[in-house]
């Protein structure tokens, strides 16, 4: 059991830590409507909170998710490459390519045209 002993004071700790920030802000709290109110940095909001956005930043949306897969997998793939050796690297490209499928795509439905 002594092996487990460290982790239970550290889960222990950290109830005890979660339980103090709660604790501090139910005391600290202030009365009245500032718990009711939308925080927008201390702005009125402008909008309704389910207003809707425009169907072309959903393109930019996925646009942003392809590239942001990209950076995702070359990271662990540029460290792994040399030990791997030549298929790793027609792997990514593959993988490079398909993604330019994608934004072949969306550069053909006009998803880079904000006019």
């Amino acid at each position: 059991m002594e092996p487990w002993a460290s982790v239970l004071a550290l889960l222990a700790l950290l109830a005890a830590g979660v339980s103090g920030v709660y604790a501090f802000s139910a005391l600290a709290g202030l009365p009245g409507t500032l718990h009711v109110g939308s925080f927008l940095s201390g702005w009125r909001p402008q909008e309704h909170a389910l207003s809707r956005y425009h169907v072309r930043w959903y393109a930019a949306t996925m646009i942003f998710l392809a590239f942001d897969m990209e950076m995702v997998f070359m990271y662990p793939w540029s460290l792994v490459v040399v030990k791997v050796g030549a298929s790793a690297l027609v792997e990514m490209f593959l993988f490079l390519g398909l993604l330019m499928v994608g934004v072949v795509y969306a550069w053909r439905e006009g998803a880079f045209r904000w006019a």
